[in-house]
């Protein structure tokens, strides 16, 4: 009851996090507006604390940093109780997560038709240029239990050429090529690839990664089962210069999956998914057994394994009739 109205505003969010301690058993939910609603005031009371304590009110925005690795702010912070007017403040600091360039975006979507082998599209715009020559492209995707990739698969060159990928990177969650759905025990596999951009990027291009999916189990509503799978995170990952601290930005974004797997001074330049209004989601129908006409099924089976059945004694009788005709003839001939 109380997350409910919580869940009703989250929807606007540009992101959420979620973080558990498994220390303290505490969760933790930090979500970001990038921009407050339009047509709603806000007003925040704040006690200006008492004794030893003391309470800073800040209002600061980003400002154009010299320097492309950090990020500059500047505002006002005032003391409450102490400062009789705002000062003035400009600071700066190293971080990990900056947008893309102008015109770094991308799509996703399904090839249709899918099969049970679907192929995830990953659609880049033209004219789509790398911060500097040192980046590497990468994308990071989570999958549900009912799909997963052969990492096998992705270990031939000739399939990474063909799909311009150059090669995965980690592979976490579960690999199993067998299990069906219901076997799995974890929340599904995650992948990171870095792919291989074309050289002529000055037309749309894409890069495609087949996936499998599991034996679903049974519906007792319909013969299709949907199947989701979130839009993947593209972004560019860049060595930093040498000696740069990149643990001191109180903004940066930590723990997302993929981020662990790069080193601590790597930069990640993040192309925007082009969303159109549309939230970023694909859907697939998957053919699944339909046990409301199961028992047809069967009795289907039954039926023709019984007719297999009396064929196939009734053959071993025409047989034994053959046998038993030539050895009465043979008898014959011999009493004359």
């Amino acid at each position: 009851m109380i997350l409910l109205p919580i869940s009703k505003s989250l929807k606007s969010a540009n992101y959420v996090d979620v973080d558990y301690d498994a220390i303290s058993q505490s969760l933790t939910f930090s979500a970001f507006w990038d921009a407050g609603p339009a047509s709603v005031s806000r007003t925040e009371q704040i006690d200006n604390g008492s004794g030893s304590k003391k309470v800073e009110v800040g209002v600061i925005a980003q400002e154009n940093s010299k320097n492309p690795e950090e990020l500059s702010f500047g505002g006002y912070l005032t003391v409450l109780g102490e400062d009789k007017k705002p000062k003035p403040t400009l600071f700066s600091f190293p971080a990990r997560h900056h947008p893309g360039h102008h015109g770094s975006i991308y799509s996703a979507k399904f090839k249709e038709p899918t099969g049970l082998h679907p192929t995830f599209s990953i659609i880049f715009a033209p004219y789509m240029r790398p911060p500097n020559p040192e980046c590497a492209l990468h994308t990071y995707i989570t999958l549900p239990s009912s799909l997963f990739v052969d990492k096998y698969q992705l270990s031939s060159p000739n399939f990474l050429a063909s799909n311009n990928l150059q090669a995965i990177r980690a592979l976490a969650g579960e690999t199993d090529l067998e299990a069906p759905e219901w076997a799995v025990s974890k929340w599904g596999s995650a992948v990171l690839l870095e792919l291989a951009p074309p050289r002529d990027t000055h037309k749309v291009w894409t890069a495609d990664l087949s996936l499998h999916l599991r034996y679903l189990p049974l519906s007792n509503s319909s013969g299709h089962q949907d199947v989701s799978v979130a839009w993947p995170v593209v972004f560019w990952a860049c060595p930093s210069d040498e000696g740069t601290k990149m643990n001191t930005s109180p903004f940066d974004r930590v723990n997302l999956g993929y981020d662990g797997l790069f080193g601590p001074r790597t930069r990640f330049y993040h192309l925007q998914p082009e969303t159109q209004g549309k939230l970023l989601v694909e859907n697939i129908k998957v053919p699944v057994l339909n046990t409301g006409g199961a028992s047809y099924v069967n009795n289907a089976t039954i039926g023709v394994v019984m007719l297999g059945f009396v064929w196939v004694c009734w053959q071993i009788l025409q047989i034994a009739r053959k046998d038993l005709h030539k050895q009465g003839r043979k008898k014959n001939g011999k009493t004359d």
